[in-house]
């Protein structure tokens, strides 16, 4: 089974087990749990439903991994022929989540549960 979710003006499709980077959550520490109540889709291989703009009831569960810093993104201004120059730079935080559970009320999930890492 997989859903579509939006999260700060993003949308993810995702599937039990999958690993993602969202914004940044400052208040959630490594092993909290995160629930999403957008779920504009949801299918499987029998059925799937659309949301109306979403589903009513549906929620997708995802475990905190941790938190990290992306690439740096380099800003450079210049002006020329008035020695004006400026350098900066700046990383954006993002926090790594992992799926858990999708429940969509009326479908269900045939995708067997993913094996545990030792």
């Amino acid at each position: 089974m997989f859903a579509v979710f939006c999260d700060g003006g993003r949308q993810y499709k995702v599937n039990r087990g999958d690993r993602l980077v969202i914004d940044y959550r400052e208040t959630l520490a490594v092993g909290d749990s995160i629930k999403f109540d957008q779920v504009l889709l949801a299918g499987s291989k029998a059925s799937s439903k659309i949301g109306a703009p979403v589903i009513e009831g549906a929620a997708v569960e995802a475990q905190v991994l941790g938190h990290r810093k992306g690439d740096k993104l380099e800003i450079q201004k210049f002006k020329r022929r008035k020695k004006i120059r400026r350098h900066t730079g700046h990383r954006q935080k993002y926090t790594a989540i992992q799926i858990v559970a999708l429940s969509v009320p009326g479908l269900a999930d045939e995708t067997p549960a993913p094996l545990a890492a030792n």
